[in-house]
């Protein structure tokens, strides 16, 4: 499971109408255990694009927090459904 040890949250703004619905861009700081293969010296930090009228998840990426080099790596089908329920929870008002 992801343990989060801080996030931001911000709304994303459509000057042109492009995107449907209302999205938000979390940045969460993720403490990852040793042995774990996701595990980055300088640490790691989860972006998520989150869809607030459909109460999903658009796209997550995974960065090193030092260099901000993308890592790829999926989420497990239970840490994607922690993450969907953790951004609904912590919307900015």
């Amino acid at each position: 499971m992801l343990e989060i040890t801080e996030y931001t949250a911000e709304y994303i703004k459509d000057p042109f109408g492009i995107l449907t619905g209302k999205r938000y861009e979390f940045v969460l700081d993720l403490s990852v255990p040793e042995d774990d293969e996701l595990h980055q010296e300088h640490g790691v930090y989860l972006r998520v694009i989150y869809l607030a009228d459909e109460e999903r998840i658009v796209k997550y990426d995974f960065y090193e927090r030092v260099t901000d080099q993308y890592l790829d790596f999926d989420m497990e089908p239970e840490e994607e459904e922690q993450l969907t329920a953790f951004c609904k929870e912590h919307l900015p008002e």
